[in-house]
């Protein structure tokens, strides 16, 4: 049984390659080009491009949980003794971060309704501003239009991450140039014992994360033990740069393959949708963000990568590759998630009832 598991997952491994390293060829080109998170958007526009052309490339799949273990990890990495009075201090902030997330779901259904014709569960799916997976695994009970709903959070995602260099660039402040390191600094490594901590919070996370059933719970399981371990002062552990460098392959890869199969003829009115709701929701997202730099003083560069409309491991890894208060970022996101969720079965008997 354990050869052919093992068999199994040698296979799914060497079908996968190929998208891996067509990934790492994009990220190591953004990489020499200086260009900033070259890893997540060189891997990102690279399998986009080709699964627009026609390419059928291999989705990540298992590949991509390990690597959300590993950016919960990460994520915790962030957290430090001295952090534990800031949590108390962000409640406005967070406040402001659910008023925005009503403003930004009311404006995706009624787009998707009245503009973009759709039926009120697809309208609703799509129009949730975070939680892909677990919205994609709810939307699948319902009648909405899965492609749509996958695509218009792909698209999302896409024009997210293609939209932050530009933004923090005219925020200031915020270094975008990824920085050189030698041989050396790519191959450190953390001592035994940190590693063991590492391991440790990334399996007893995933555990107590399906355990209290979180939202995305590959990501934020690990990310609350890593934290509290970190906050405490148990471990001191980091993540190598290497790793970092691959999850963001990963996750870059995984948002290209999304658009596999989908032809730019049939699917054109549908992705011209997409593209409109996220670029009236990332506006949503900028304005927020500004308004709440102004009232409570937080970084705009931080608020706003905590305001935007989903992806949360994407939004959060940008936070750790650019050393954006990722802590700040993470805690939102978690929220945005949880209450969105817990919502999703009140809204959508609310639109039901208003399109009857």
């Amino acid at each position: 049984m354990l050869s052919g598991t093992l068999a199994n997952g040698w296979k799914a491994t060497r079908r996968l390659l190929p998208t891996l390293l067509l990934g790492l060829v994009g990220g190591a080109l953004a990489y020499g080009a200086g260009l900033p998170l070259p890893w997540l958007l060189g891997a990102m526009l690279v399998t986009t491009a080709a699964s627009l052309t026609g390419v059928r490339l291999r989705s990540p799949g298992g590949s991509r949980q390990v690597v959300l273990v590993i950016i919960g990890v990460m994520l915790g990495t962030a957290f430090s003794p001295g952090m534990s009075g800031d949590l108390l201090h962000w409640g406005a902030s967070l406040i402001i971060m659910l008023l925005a997330t009503a403003v930004m779901m009311a404006i995706s259904v009624s787009f998707s309704r009245r503009v973009a014709g759709y039926s009120a569960d697809t309208a609703l799916y799509a129009g949730v501003p975070g939680g892909v997976s677990a919205v994609t695994l709810m939307a699948m009970n319902s009648r909405a239009d899965l492609r749509i709903v996958g695509m218009t959070h792909a698209v999302r995602i896409l024009i997210l991450l293609l939209a932050i260099p530009p933004i923090l660039q005219g925020i200031g402040h915020v270094s975008l140039q990824p920085g050189t390191r030698d041989l050396a600094q790519w191959l450190w490594l953390p001592s035994l014992g940190e590693t063991g901590w590492l391991i440790a919070a990334g399996v007893g996370g995933s555990w107590l994360g399906r355990r209290l059933r979180l939202p995305n719970a590959l990501l934020f399981g690990p990310a609350l033990v890593s934290a509290a371990l970190h906050i405490t002062g148990m471990s001191q552990a980091a993540i190598p740069p290497t790793v970092m460098a691959l999850a963001q392959v990963v996750i870059g890869v995984s948002v290209g393959v999304r658009f596999a199969g989908t032809s730019l003829r049939e699917m054109g009115r549908n992705l011209l949708m997409a593209a409109l709701q996220a670029v009236m929701l990332l506006l949503v997202a900028v304005l927020a963000a500004w308004g709440a730099h102004e009232l409570t003083g937080y970084s705009p560069a931080a608020a706003l990568l905590a305001y935007m409309p989903g992806g949360a491991p994407e939004l959060s890894l940008v936070a750790l590759s650019l050393n954006i208060d990722p802590a700040f970022v993470t805690s939102h996101h978690l929220l945005r998630i949880s209450v969105l969720i817990l919502a999703m079965p009140v809204l959508l008997n609310y639109y039901k009832k208003r399109s009857a």
